[in-house]
């Protein structure tokens, strides 16, 4: 084999090695992205649940962490390798692809049910007479206890899910 040839087939096996690693890259920011996206999908208040997407959900929500950091590692890695070698717009495609899966390694580790169900700050308890924002037709959760009875409005439970009280006399904590 002569020189010319040689190096022609040491450049198309650094051109295949360029196109690998960019295709590696694009699938692990894509499932670093699929990794946050479908437990918050699948675990969406006020829709139906089934227990084999709970299951799809939480397994995923348990290794999404790990997996996040892992593509992000291999992804600065490869980005490091293709960037010296790479045109002024290529290199803006990396640092492109690299943003949302650096931003799914950072959700990966968020309680993003704490940012939907936070306490409600300052509540208050008024009679049933005073309580203009509740309809006569809306479900309330109702807790009777010697001969005291209270009545929570499902509307603000499900955006709060706790709420703490004494009714006849016992301390307890309502959910929903």
């Amino acid at each position: 084999m002569n020189n010319s040839s040689t190096d022609s087939l040491v450049g198309t096996r650094a051109k295949n090695r360029r196109r690998v690693a960019w295709a590696v890259i694009i699938v692990l920011s894509l499932v670093a992205l699929l990794a946050v996206i479908i437990p918050v999908r699948l675990i969406m208040p006020f829709r139906a649940q089934s227990p084999g997407g709970l299951a799809i959900a939480y397994t995923l929500r348990r290794w999404s962490p790990s997996y996040t950091l892992i593509a992000s590692a291999a992804m600065l890695v490869l980005i490091v390798w293709l960037w010296s070698g790479s045109r002024w717009w290529r290199k803006v495609v990396l640092a492109l692809v690299l943003i949302p899966t650096l931003a799914a390694t950072w959700f990966a580790r968020q309680n993003h049910f704490e940012w939907m169900f936070n306490p409600l700050p300052n509540a208050t308890y008024v009679n049933v007479s005073e309580a203009g924002f509740v309809g006569d037709s809306d479900m309330v959760i109702v807790v009777e206890n010697r001969g005291e009875a209270v009545a929570y409005p499902i509307r603000q439970m499900a955006y709060h899910h706790l709420v703490q009280d004494t009714v006849g006399g016992t301390p307890l904590v309502v959910t929903y």
